[in-house]
């Protein structure tokens, strides 16, 4: 999957999932503030990339995931 692909899949299921306006998915927001979410939601978050791109998400390595181009580019790296 190329990563425009992976960046316009995210930003759809954001959108459908969180309620996110379009215009607030800027790829330099925090990622938590932008969507607003606890750890609970967090964990939906998780649960909807895994059904969407197929590979397990392990915690640990979100743990320098601040952004949304960081989510874009972490999501894009396991995709491949």
């Amino acid at each position: 999957m190329q990563k425009e692909e992976v960046i316009e899949t995210i930003n759809r299921l954001l959108i459908e999932e969180f309620e996110i306006e379009e215009d607030q998915l800027q790829p330099e927001e925090n990622l938590m503030e932008t969507l607003e979410i606890d750890s609970l939601d967090l964990v939906d978050l998780v649960v909807v990339i895994e059904k969407n791109f197929g590979f397990k998400v392990v915690p640990e390595e979100m743990v320098d995931v601040e952004t949304l181009q960081d989510f874009y580019d972490f999501v894009a790296v396991r995709t491949r």
